[in-house]
């Protein structure tokens, strides 16, 4: 079905929403990689030293971003962006806000990876701050100005591409704020917060845009018969308060990281311990 057409039902429930619409683009990696996680759990919990690393609420919520993953994009609002900004865009927010970090914090700990070769060289550059940074703000910024989105929405890219830009970008902050490989991310607390509260500016940048606008940006959705009965304007403002309020919980985040790193400073090289006067023995008995 293309993201083009218009659907038959204008008023779906969530129960419609959520019908099995298979997208194999999505379905397959994501079988893999969930296989995969689940088969090496498995085999880690045999042992105590694997249960200490690899606890089961870490597997609990892996497997939730899974699930999530799974009804984000293999459902039928997959196939309803050119009726609905706003279910589109909580689409995109649920694959940039909520999975990412459930399957980030699903990485069990102690994980042995070394910088300088292999895989681990590979993450510690993919894991760059700057690198992660840049290649999220473009996600955000190109496909949220109305060329690109509307590019995106003509040519069809944007049931598939975005969300699996969104979702990759995404994993890339997540990974830096949260950082589950501290063998290859040598961040401290203070540069994630910091990071956190510039990967979180061109969100709301965008969201303060698509809410006080007084039209509609996008030329696809001018004059879009739009679910639920709202306007294309409306949508466009739906959609707006929807990044603000997913983006909230990671500033948040940072804004913590940011008060532990002040903290630290403080404790470690603050004001100076004022000086106790040196203790004086008591004369001893005369000899």
């Amino acid at each position: 079905m293309s993201i083009l057409a218009a659907p038959s039902n204008l008023n779906p429930t969530l129960g419609d929403l959520l019908t099995l619409h298979a997208d194999p683009l999505f379905l397959v990696p994501t079988l893999l990689v969930a296989g995969a996680y689940f088969w090496r759990f498995a085999q880690a919990r045999r042992t105590p030293e694997g249960r200490a690393r690899w606890p089961w609420w870490r597997a609990v919520l892996f497997g939730t971003g899974t699930v999530l993953l799974l009804l984000t994009t293999q459902s039928l609002a997959a196939t309803l962006t050119q009726s609905s900004m706003a279910l589109y865009m909580g689409r995109l927010m649920i694959l940039a806000e909520v999975v990412p970090p459930l399957l980030v914090l699903g990485i069990p700990r102690g994980v042995q990876l070394s910088p300088r070769r292999g895989l681990g060289r590979v993450l510690n550059l993919l894991l760059d701050p700057w690198l992660a940074l840049a290649v999220w703000s473009a996600v955000i910024i190109y496909w949220n100005v109305p060329a690109g989105f509307n590019a995106s929405v003509v040519t069809n890219t944007a049931a598939a591409l975005l969300p699996a830009l969104y979702l990759l970008s995404s994993l890339l902050v997540w990974a830096v704020i949260l950082r589950p490989l501290p063998a290859v991310q040598a961040a401290t607390i203070g540069s994630r917060g910091w990071f956190g509260l510039l990967a979180g500016l061109p969100m709301m940048a965008v969201a303060a845009v698509w809410l006080y606008s007084p039209r509609v940006l996008y030329t696809p959705y001018v004059n879009a018969l739009c679910l639920w009965n709202l306007t294309p304007l409306q949508n466009q403002q739906w959609s707006g308060w929807i990044m603000m309020m997913a983006g909230l919980p990671a500033l948040g985040l940072a804004l913590v990281q940011l008060m532990g790193w002040l903290i630290q400073l403080s404790e470690g090289q603050g004001m100076p311990r004022s000086e106790q006067p040196p203790k004086t023995q008591p004369p001893g008995p005369p000899a």
